[in-house]
């Protein structure tokens, strides 16, 4: 495979969605929305997510599946898609970091690395 052949660059906005939270109940909803864009030379194809989703305790949740909001998007060179999803957490603070599966035009799976990032209700870190 030549270089810069498949290069995904995945950029994430995240929320704290209070109106769904419930901090008594130890309920914590955010939501994230997620950038997939396809700077490489050729074609890919989103195929499978894995997701480590890490509260405050360090209490791990691993989510995979194919696919995301049920879609398995082609993006050709230059194409983006975007798309909003969400998680609960026990706590006002976590991460998430994770993986797509992709698939090249000749069916080669490669990954597209998801960087970890923070997921926080506003004022929980000082």
């Amino acid at each position: 495979m030549k270089p810069g052949t498949n290069l995904i660059d995945i950029e994430v906005e995240t929320r704290y969605v209070e109106s769904q939270s419930n901090p008594e109940s130890r309920r914590y909803v955010f939501s994230y929305t997620i950038t997939i864009r396809n700077d490489g030379l050729q074609a890919a194809r989103l195929m499978k997510r894995h997701w480590i989703i890490t509260d405050a305790n360090g209490k791990i949740q691993e989510v995979k599946g194919d696919g995301v909001v049920g879609e398995q998007p082609h993006l050709n060179p230059g194409e983006a898609f975007r798309y909003t999803s969400g998680t609960v957490l026990d706590t006002p603070v976590g991460s998430m970091e994770g993986s797509y599966e992709m698939v090249d035009p000749e069916g080669n799976p490669f990954e597209a690395s998801i960087p970890l990032f923070v997921l926080q209700r506003p004022g929980s870190l000082h």
